[in-house]
């Protein structure tokens, strides 16, 4: 039933708190979006998490209704994920990005061995502040966290493992990074060896 509507009336349908057009929507469009960040960046796990910061975005301008391009949707989610790609190479310029795996983890990057002992303290203690962190956050925040950071599962395997909808697992994450970054600014904690 919901496949018939248009964008704009899944938007509204999910802004009065029809969860299941939001997925609507989404299904309706991931492929073009996904395909588009695909072609700029050529990587498909960076597609992937751009994907999901994209939809993260949308999301969140909806929630605080200030999307008000009435029948673009697909454009304005176009533009959204073109940015947040081009974003990715201008940060990459100042910081190379790097992504944990089972074979490969972002800690290993570190070389311990030319690392002073005072070097070797700080980045334990960066570590125990980012596990400290975690244990701050809602059972269901850190759930996501848990299962998007440790174990790569994507948005959909997410809400598929937790019953909930896709639109739920990506605003977990959300509010789990929001309150992330409050929490470092409240305790002054810098995730950094410089």
């Amino acid at each position: 039933m919901r496949a018939s509507h248009s964008d704009q009336q899944l938007i509204s349908l999910y802004l009065s708190g029809d969860e299941p057009a939001f997925e609507t929507l989404l299904n309706r469009h991931q492929q073009q979006v996904y395909s588009k960040i695909l072609f700029i960046v050529r990587d498909s796990e960076l597609a992937n998490d751009l994907f999901q910061d994209t939809f993260i975005k949308v999301v969140d301008t909806l929630k605080k209704g200030k999307y008000n391009e009435e029948g673009k949707f697909l454009p304005w989610v176009m533009r959204i994920a073109h940015n947040l790609s081009i974003d990715h190479f201008r940060r990459g310029k100042k910081m190379r990005m790097l992504r944990a795996t089972e074979q490969f983890d972002v800690f290993d990057t570190i070389q311990t061995d030319e690392l002073h002992a005072e070097d070797r303290i700080i980045r334990d203690q960066i570590h125990q502040d980012v596990r400290d962190l975690l244990e701050t956050l809602p059972e269901e925040q850190r759930a996501v966290v848990h299962m998007r950071i440790e174990r790569e599962l994507s948005f959909q395997e997410i809400a598929d493992e937790t019953g909930v909808s896709i639109n739920t697992a990506l605003g977990r994450m959300r509010y789990a990074l929001i309150n992330l970054r409050r929490a470092m600014d409240e305790s002054g904690i810098e995730l950094t060896l410089n």
